[in-house]
């Protein structure tokens, strides 16, 4: 009989423990501690809003898609509102270097080749042109002197942006989630998975560890967000890829290093394959250059390393053969990443459309990490229930009408 008191007393405890935890209401919750969900929590915190970040995985870790310790930073886009909102980002990354007191970016520039003639080659071009964006256009006949070890495909062009650079990931990232809870107000809770979202007025957020209420909700969970938002009846049309982040030795060590004033580069429309191929001066290994195809294969973000598909892996042993001669053409490392990539490649920050007081940022496609800090204010300015800085037109659910479904 003793024994089964002291059961009962545990489970009461549990219990009272729960209803404890669930009686304190944030101003909000953010699912999701990557790069985006904590550029979200910092700026709400930095709003003096009460706000609980939660992580399913022990932090830090390599499951999602801002892990790693290198991305492109760069203005250089077709669409003029991707270079608008990185004018800001610039500034903010800036802002968040002196704040945290180390080193987020490097300048490096970044080289882009493309078919000279080709629609998003020139579009490209011109975007840069009217937005003033600091530029050179190579010639051909001197593309080698400024760019050695690099072969130019017939019919491309190249221009260099010359103010692009290196973000360091891992330690941008941690910076901004120790800035956060160095505000007040500020919590992480990692190693809780969600397992049940209630809408309200009050949304209830159940993990495996604890109840919380918050005001609001920000959702920015990368691959896991269609499983998240099963419990809200709303399914996005996102495509999770798995990509192969390859790492390819130097011939002669240095050849492509950031030390060498090596850029990062991206071919548009490469000859091997469908989507670009990007890669990041030698840098965080010493002697291996990053390259990457920026597309995968589609996999479960639980089963990531289930995937086994290598044909990005093809694409690049061609592409490093035919314009990289000072790699050896077969990656040394092999590392895992994931997309969750939209049908239009362009990302989602809008609020849920049954309820919203419930914010979604999505589908980052590849290339949200640079944007973080302006994607954090934003996301916060609609958890604040404030008009958002940008307009977020090519951003809203509506979009996707024939895609975007009800769960329920």
């Amino acid at each position: 009989m003793q024994v089964r008191r002291v059961c009962v007393s545990e489970e009461s405890y549990e219990r009272e423990l729960k209803l404890e935890m669930s009686s304190e209401v944030y101003d909000c919750i953010v699912i999701g501690a990557g790069i985006q969900g904590s550029c979200t929590a910092y700026q709400l915190a930095k709003n003096k809003q009460k706000t609980l970040l939660l992580e399913q995985f022990v932090l830090p870790h390599s499951r999602g898609s801002s892990h790693g310790q290198t991305r492109v930073i760069r203005k250089t886009y077709e669409e003029d509102f991707y270079v608008q909102m990185m004018h800001e980002s610039y500034e903010l990354w800036a802002q968040l270097e002196r704040e945290a007191g180390v080193e987020l970016y490097r300048r490096t520039g970044l080289l882009v080749m493309g078919p000279e003639n080709g629609e998003g080659f020139s579009r490209l071009k011109a975007t840069m042109q009217r937005h003033k964006i600091p530029t050179v256009f190579l010639e051909k006949q001197e593309f080698s002197q400024h760019i050695p070890n690099v072969n130019l495909a017939d019919g491309n062009g190249a221009l260099i942006d010359t103010f692009a650079g290196v973000l360091y990931a891992d330690r941008a990232l941690r910076a901004v989630q120790r800035l956060f809870q160095s505000c007040g107000g500020g919590v992480i809770k990692d190693g809780e998975k969600v397992i049940d979202i209630r809408p309200g007025t009050e949304v209830t957020v159940t993990t495996d560890s604890g109840v919380y209420r918050g005001r609001s909700l920000v959702i920015t969970a990368g691959p896991w967000a269609n499983t998240l938002l099963t419990h809200t009846g709303l399914q996005l049309p996102l495509k999770v890829v798995k990509i192969n982040v390859c790492y390819w030795k130097e011939k002669i060590p240095g050849t492509y290093s950031v030390g060498q004033s090596f850029p990062c580069f991206i071919e548009m429309e490469p000859i091997e394959g469908e989507y670009d191929i990007y890669g990041l001066p030698s840098n965080e290994y010493p002697g291996l250059m990053k390259v990457c195809y920026h597309m995968g294969s589609e996999t479960e973000p639980d089963e990531r390393d289930k995937q086994t598909d290598r044909g990005d892996i093809d694409i690049l042993v061609r592409f490093v053969t035919r314009c990289l001669p000072g790699l050896v053409p077969v990656p040394a490392v092999v590392e895992s990443c994931m997309y969750t990539v939209t049908p239009d490649h362009n990302f989602v920050l809008d609020s849920h459309p049954t309820y919203g007081n419930i914010i979604i940022g999505a589908g980052f496609s590849g290339h949200g990490f640079k944007f973080g800090p302006i994607i954090g204010k934003l996301l916060s300015q609609l958890a604040m229930g404030q008009v958002p800085s940008y307009d977020l037109s090519p951003f809203r659910i509506q979009r996707f009408q024939s895609h975007a479904r009800s769960s329920l």
